[in-house]
């Protein structure tokens, strides 16, 4: 009797082990290519393919190459990152506030038109800027690039926004509009302060979206004054491609703010993407 009580446990410890050791095995499978890309940023002379399993000495001279060679770059690409969530941000809340809060016939629209600027291949806008670009004499700028990156993290950030703020009951909007609040200050009293995890995941995406883009950047820039690390990375590859020292390094120093913004906004992106909580 005692061995066919205990056996259940027994049976559901074995599949807890068994179910870590298969998350193990997936985690360093993925993991590995940011290992060895860190690996081979360490190493003196590197060739990708010739490289020791563990750096024996560690070399910071791809390092120093990276920030000679591309730190102009990843300032340019930080800027347009960072000015692109500000714009997305800046129309995306208050469109995702109008659209949940507010009974608009055109609504229903709006959003169809939303979902489908979503389903447009990058080359097709990419095109159609640069045309428009050439005109405006937008090409090799910052704010080019801020512009059209914002351009595809509006559309996301209005869709997990809205979810998010269509979760806020009206009344509490309606309570501060009896208590003489107007629209503006119930919205930026009321609705953003609570609206925080979805503005940090929406914020969140629109950044990496713009630090990782390479079609905008190639087809929108043509000089060397303004490059984001992305087009400097894939240029770099071709001047450098007997020394992957220096390119691993610059690839290392790229993920770095990315990684850091993930870690840092993990819980809020996490309660972002689940609607959050309204207490």
């Amino acid at each position: 009797m005692a061995s066919s009580t205990h056996s259940p446990a027994r049976g559901d410890a074995g599949r807890a082990w068994g179910n870590t050791a298969i998350g193990l095995v997936l985690m360093v499978f993925m993991l590995f290519p940011v290992y060895w890309m860190v690996n081979v940023s360490f190493q003196p002379g590197s060739a990708a393919t010739a490289t020791d399993w563990f750096p024996s000495t560690f070399d910071f001279d791809g390092y120093a190459a990276a920030v000679r060679d591309q730190g102009q770059n990843l300032i340019t690409s930080l800027t347009v990152a960072l000015g692109s969530v500000a714009v997305s941000l800046l129309i995306a809340t208050p469109a995702a506030y109008v659209l949940s809060h507010f009974k608009l016939r055109w609504a229903g629209p709006v959003l169809l038109g939303i979902l489908i600027s979503q389903m447009i291949p990058g080359i097709v806008i990419a095109n159609a800027l640069y045309s428009a670009y050439n005109q405006l004499g937008l090409l090799n700028s910052v704010g080019g690039l801020i512009v059209a990156d914002a351009s595809h993290g509006v559309p996301f950030a209005i869709l997990i926004m809205l979810a998010f703020m269509r979760a806020i009951p009206p009344s509490l909007v309606e309570a501060a509009r009896v208590d003489g609040a107007g629209h503006t200050r119930a919205f930026f009293s009321i609705v953003v302060p609570m609206s925080r995890n979805a503005l940090i995941t929406a914020g969140l995406f629109t950044f990496l979206f713009a630090w990782s883009d390479f079609l905008f950047a190639l087809t929108l820039t043509t000089t060397k004054t303004v490059r984001p690390v992305t087009l400097g990375l894939y240029q770099y590859l071709g001047a450098h491609v007997n020394d992957w020292s220096a390119v691993m390094a610059t690839a290392t120093l790229a993920c770095i703010p990315a990684v850091l913004l993930l870690v840092a906004a993990q819980r809020y992106v996490a309660a972002g993407v689940a609607g959050g909580s309204v207490k």
